[in-house]
């Protein structure tokens, strides 16, 4: 009987331990309830801005170089001799310029070669020559570039090289027949005499009386005795004569002889150099000292910069000095004339 219930209990047991099992899972088991379906709510993602880089410094600006001005230049003058006329021009150079040195070759203890040895082994960067002979000296002789001055007739002599260059030796005729036209606006016929090689000055003139509403009549001589002839066929039938310093048709005796007949005959002379009007000149346009050496240091600031080769040969001045005597010039004019300064200057 024990072992019957045993095994009943043997099988009981399992079958009930299994129930207890499965009423027990019954017991903890509870229905899901139902899903609620939530949307997903979208991730924000944080983009992070580019990073933007620093601007870059600004370059600081070089340095700006100032370069140092050109040295002053150095120039040696050359006279021809101490005469006011090319002595007052080497005053004014000398006052406009910080290194001058000044040769005068008339100055017989120093002798031109003497004088240009020392200019070429000096630093003189040019040289500024005055008066023919010492063109002629300075262009045959110095090592660097020559301006001359005061040279009427330079192409005869070969003056201009291609290191040299001129300053006209007369003011513009512009000029001179304008300030003669306003002391005689009875001027009309204005005769004048050349020789060659002035096709230049030739005309100048001619542009010059066009525009004063003069009328020219030119004629060209080979010497004084040409001169002369030309002079007293023309002397009829102009009412002024214009005289050049061409000393090639001059002479002395020529000279007075003209101006003897033009003051007979009431025909005034203009000439450009004012001691003439001693001699029997009636009115004087000359060049003015300062404004030759202002011609020559412009000519001289661009040889300086390398441009020489764009310098015409001969450079015009700008100024004229009107002087006159008015015991000779023509008699209503003197009447006119009388009351002003006969040393008076026109620029």
């Amino acid at each position: 009987m024990q072992g019957i219930c045993r095994t009943i209990l043997g099988a009981v047991r399992p079958a009930t331990v299994a129930l207890l099992l499965l009423l027990h899972g019954c017991a903890l088991w509870e229905p899901e309830p139902e899903t609620e379906v939530i949307e997903p709510v979208p991730e924000i993602v944080a983009i992070p801005e580019p990073a933007v880089e620093a601007a870059a410094p600004a370059p600081e600006p070089e340095p700006r170089v100032i370069a140092p001005p050109p040295p002053p230049p150095q120039v040696a003058i050359v006279l021809s001799s101490r005469q006011p006329a090319y002595e007052d021009v080497a005053i004014e150079l000398s006052a406009k310029l910080e290194e001058v040195a000044i040769y005068d070759l008339e100055d017989r203890s120093q002798p031109p070669a003497t004088a240009f040895r020392q200019i070429n082994d000096s630093r003189a960067d040019a040289v500024v020559a005055i008066g023919l002979r010492a063109a002629r000296s300075s262009v045959a002789m110095a090592q660097v570039p020559v301006i001359f001055s005061q040279v009427f007739n330079y192409s005869d002599y070969g003056l201009v090289t291609e290191n040299s260059r001129g300053v006209s030796a007369l003011p513009p005729l512009d000029a001179h027949l304008a300030a003669w036209k306003k002391l005689d606006p009875t001027l009309a016929r204005v005769g004048m005499i050349i020789g060659a090689g002035h096709e230049s000055l030739r005309a100048e003139a001619e542009i010059a009386a066009q525009d004063h509403g003069v009328e020219l009549q030119i004629r060209e001589a080979g010497s004084d005795q040409e001169t002369l002839y030309h002079f007293k066929r023309m002397i009829h039938e102009i009412d002024g004569f214009w005289l050049f310093p061409d000393n090639r048709i001059l002479s002395p005796r020529v000279l007075t002889e003209i101006l003897q007949q033009a003051n007979r005959r009431h025909v005034p002379v203009a000439v450009s150099n004012e001691t003439m009007l001693q001699l029997g000149a009636a009115i004087s346009v000359s060049t003015v000292a300062a404004d030759i050496a202002a011609t020559i240091l412009q000519v001289l600031e661009r040889i300086r910069a390398g441009e020489i080769g764009e310098i015409p040969p001969l450079t015009q001045l700008s100024e004229v000095r009107v002087v006159t005597n008015e015991a000779l010039m023509k008699p209503e004019v003197a009447a006119d004339v009388a009351g002003q300064d006969s040393d008076g200057a026109a620029q």
